[in-house]
């Protein structure tokens, strides 16, 4: 077949806003083929068939596929809810958040529309049921090996792996009584005895979701959701439009090109004059994002549901900012501000950049209320207990016991998933890619190409998601994930136009 070939490894969320951008351009015929081992293809870890009790985090026009439509997502679930009847909209603040459920089915529906478009304009599409365990490059081209034992060689390879599941840290595997991962929580879950004493460790969204789905289910025995520094995701307000006029793609995609560093302080000097025009207090942003251990995390929870409805945009503009620019301002940051972000406000500035649903905080409040849910941070230890149970350690409360212990924990802060390890190993050992200090592997900002430690990159190769966390600080929220493939599609297919002149070159996207 004439035309590129492309290998993309993984088939969650990022291959889907990878194959759909392909399939919006003019690109000249090639074949693509799909590496995906687990039976959770396009839908990933988060999004399986599952309950319905839990929601995706941010509305419709933040979880779109599609570069440059917004709407795809909202159009899709209007014309499924003309099928199936549901209602995603939030009985607080009036927004939609659909079930991550349903979110699945449109990512699947989405990855085999594009690559039904791509067959149409002559693309071979192969689908590969297999790992990836290893790659070798060639003058000519990468050649894959799989762990059927297949070895294959392609033009261009993006690596759309995913994160990694929870980490065990308490080294609880195989105790009876431990859920190592909650997802799916229809079938995790279910096994868990009516009155039993529950603890969910982590205070992320995926702790959220247990104790929602525990909450759905008719549980009534004890909720504890304990962590070592209780930061619970914040509570996402009511949508405000604006439009950023400092804090824009177009300004720190220019301060980029000009390859000089950015101080954090000139930085925070540029969003405090966005939060200023917008009539929001930048002191008060700071506040939320430093002073995190003067409240306790049922107190910020329920300051934040208070302020839903609040007119102030500071926070609004904050979760705008961080996935949409993340990824140009942070790899001009110096290299001692990007770690002391890293290690002092790291959490506290995902939490707030990936709110829960207000309705969400609304249910987990009233389990606080009514004494059954307790929140509690400074956790130490959990040990198994003596004739079954576990005992969970905190810094300055009594312990806690429990009989089951759902583990909730964010993903390794390696950041290379164990099923990509391999691959990733025979790349670095190659010298075709390094490790990036921070996490995932170094990737140039513009185009996504996987870097060696001096910086050079090889334009065959590239990383979508979580892979380039160290580099881009923000890669996983569906806004960067289509960005960052929109800009991997155009670097791939202006290097093919470049090689094949007559490949017409002049179908390429902009970069």
């Amino acid at each position: 077949m004439s035309g590129i070939s492309l290998a993309v490894v993984g088939g969650g969320a990022s291959a889907v806003c990878l194959i759909d951008a392909l399939a919006q351009t003019q690109s000249p015929s090639g074949s693509i083929t799909v590496f995906e081992p687990s039976p959770n293809l396009w839908r990933g870890r988060a999004y399986q068939v599952d309950t319905d009790t839990i929601k995706v985090n941010a509305p419709p026009e933040d979880m779109s596929v599609r570069v440059g439509d917004l709407d795809h997502l909202r159009r899709w679930l209007d014309a499924r809810q003309r099928v199936v009847e549901f209602d995603s909209a939030d009985p607080v603040s009036g927004a939609c958040f659909p079930p991550r459920t349903v979110y699945g089915e449109y990512l699947e529906q989405s990855a085999y529309s594009a690559l039904g478009e791509l067959r149409r304009n002559g693309w071979r599409v192969d689908l590969v049921g297999a790992a990836v365990t290893s790659a070798r490059c060639t003058d000519e081209r990468i050649h894959l090996s799989t762990s059927n034992g297949s070895d294959s060689a392609f033009d261009y390879v993006v690596l759309c792996v995913g994160g990694d599941g929870p980490k065990d840290a308490y080294g609880l595997s195989g105790a009876p009584g431990f859920i190592a991962d909650p997802y799916p929580m229809s079938h995790s879950l279910r096994g868990i005895g009516p009155r039993e004493d529950v603890a969910v460790v982590g205070s992320g969204l995926t702790a959220v979701d247990t104790v929602l789905a525990l909450a759905a289910q008719g549980h009534q025995g004890r909720i504890s959701l304990l962590s070592r520094r209780g930061v619970l995701p914040g509570v996402r307000q009511r949508p405000l439009h604006f439009e950023p006029r400092h804090l824009t793609k177009e300004r720190m995609r220019a301060l980029a090109r000009t390859g000089r560093e950015l101080p954090l302080a000139e930085f925070a000097r540029i969003v405090a004059a966005e939060l200023r025009d917008a009539g929001s207090d930048p002191e008060a942003v700071h506040a939320e994002i430093t002073d995190l251990g003067r409240e306790a995390p049922g107190e910020r929870l329920r300051r934040q549901f208070a302020a839903v409805d609040s007119a102030d945009p500071g926070l609004r503009i904050l979760q705008n900012a961080v996935p949409d620019i993340g990824p140009d301002v942070w790899p001009q940051l110096p290299e001692k501000d990007r770690a002391e972000l890293l290690r002092s406000h790291y959490r506290t500035i995902m939490s707030l950049c990936c709110p829960m649903p207000p309705a969400s905080a609304a249910v987990l409040l009233e389990l606080v209320d009514s004494g059954q849910l307790h929140i509690r941070s400074g956790l130490r230890k959990v040990a198994e207990r003596g004739g079954g149970g576990f005992e969970l350690l905190t810094a300055d409360e009594p312990p806690v016991t429990a009989d089951t212990v759902v583990n909730a924990v964010n993903a390794s802060e390696g950041r290379v998933p164990v099923g990509a390890l391999p691959l990733v190993t025979s790349l670095t050992r190659a010298g075709a890619a390094s490790l990036h200090p921070h996490g995932g592997l170094r990737l140039a900002r513009a185009t996504s190409r996987l870097a060696d430690a001096q910086g050079r990159h090889d334009p065959r190769l590239y990383g979508l998601g979580t892979i380039g966390a160290g580099s881009l600080f923000f890669t996983f929220g569906v806004p960067s994930l289509v960005d960052r493939a929109e800009d991997i599609v155009a670097a791939i297919l202006r290097d093919a136009g470049d090689r094949h002149p007559t490949r017409s070159a002049d179908a390429l996207l902009p970069a």
